[in-house]
């Protein structure tokens, strides 16, 4: 511990939220911290997501890889630069109060709409979001709506748990980010690296009576490969 300077121990030790600070508290008595520990020793199953609440907190952390219990390599975190913690600290606290004029300007350029799911909602329910991840493509200007996409919550869970499963999210290639779905589901080449095509299908007002004999005709889990098979059997 006495190898960071005061200034960064004095910022380790101010942070009091649960996850963020366990995960510091294991790398100062350790070094580090594997994705198998978060998730053995401390029942954290998205480990991305607790690096992420550090990092977010203006504490650079590294990923890298080192032997798992089964001899495989498995990601893990340490400390960064020090001095980097007070540039990142700017960053993560533009990151957590994107403004109200971005989510307005937003609203009025395409409608009170989620990007992913195509369904117009009440726009207090909406959500900004980075089209790339803030953990790989940094902060980006406000002015630029392009760098900006409006989600519900369950599209912005989605997209979380996605990305954060993604080989990308080590890799950190803004490029390979900017050509998926989940950051331009207006075109994409691929799905978190997968090559896939996503249609969204939203059943409100009559169109719910269609939904129930869907579900009753193939049950929930077939749905998907029923509605498939139809339009397949249109086009051909």
């Amino acid at each position: 511990m006495s190898d960071y300077p005061k200034e960064f121990l004095d910022l380790l030790e101010s942070v009091s939220d649960k996850r963020p600070r366990t995960v510091i508290q294991h790398i100062l008595k350790n070094g580090y911290i594997t994705t198998q520990e978060l998730k053995d020793d401390y029942g954290y199953n998205h480990p991305p997501r607790a690096a992420r609440d550090v990092r977010e907190l203006g504490i650079p952390l590294v990923t890298y890889r080192v032997p798992g219990p089964d001899g495989r390599k498995i990601a893990a975190y340490k400390f960064g630069d020090p001095n980097e913690a007070k540039n990142m600290l700017s960053k993560a606290s533009g990151r957590t109060v994107l403004s109200k004029a971005l989510k307005q300007a937003l609203v009025e350029k395409y409608g009170p709409k989620c990007f992913i799911y195509l369904e117009t909602m009440d726009e207090n329910i909406l959500q900004v979001d980075h089209r790339v991840p803030y953990e790989i493509g940094g902060e980006q200007d406000e002015e630029d709506l392009d760098c900006f996409m409006l989600l519900s919550p369950s599209a912005n869970r989605a997209k979380s748990w996605t990305c954060e499963h993604c080989t990308n999210w080590e890799t950190k290639d803004a490029e390979f980010c900017l050509s998926c779905f989940w950051a331009h589901p207006e075109k994409y080449d691929h799905v978190a690296g997968r090559l896939e095509k996503v249609v969204s299908i939203i059943f409100s007002g009559n169109e719910i009576d269609d939904y129930n004999k869907l579900i009753e005709l193939a049950g929930e889990e077939s749905a998907q490969e029923t509605i498939k098979r139809i339009i397949h059997e249109r086009l051909k």
